[in-house]
């Protein structure tokens, strides 16, 4: 049986609707974040997470971003059977978005990663420039 493709259309017109159903669970987001900010790159690397992702969950969130141009896939040149995972420069442009979105649960929540919380806090601007800067050169284009 064929593998669904995930729907491309949008329940509404809403810019926020579509931003949420395209990262509104918590495994896109995470998988962003650790591509982000871990440097991951490789499905074992998302699968060791330690939040502890599903093989079926982690294949399908992949699929969808891949398919909504969040991110893309590179063949590894030393081992045909194995993909990398690339941000694409419209997955980079949410390097701002999970900035806030971390900034908001260390004001509201009881969270850790003080030293990442500190870090974004002493100069965002610098912080987003470092995570560009980090995937200079790495990002695909967009699909």
């Amino acid at each position: 049986m064929p593998k669904k493709k995930p729907s491309l259309k949008w329940r509404s017109g809403c810019p926020l609707n579509a931003s949420v159903e395209i990262l509104g669970d918590r495994w896109s987001l995470l998988i962003i974040r650790d591509m982000m900010l871990r440097g991951f790159r490789t499905y074992k690397e998302f699968l060791d997470s330690y939040e502890g992702i599903a093989t079926n969950i982690l294949a399908d969130r992949l699929r969808k971003l891949i398919a909504h141009g969040i991110i893309a896939t590179q063949p590894d040149h030393s081992d045909g059977r194995k993909l990398f995972y690339l941000l694409t420069a419209k997955g980079l442009d949410l390097a701002p978005v999970l900035t806030e979105m971390v900034l908001w649960a260390a004001a509201h929540e009881d969270t850790e990663n003080q030293a990442l919380i500190r870090l974004i806090q002493k100069d965002k601007a610098q912080f987003l420039a470092a995570v560009r800067q980090r995937w200079a050169g790495k990002t695909l284009p967009s699909s």
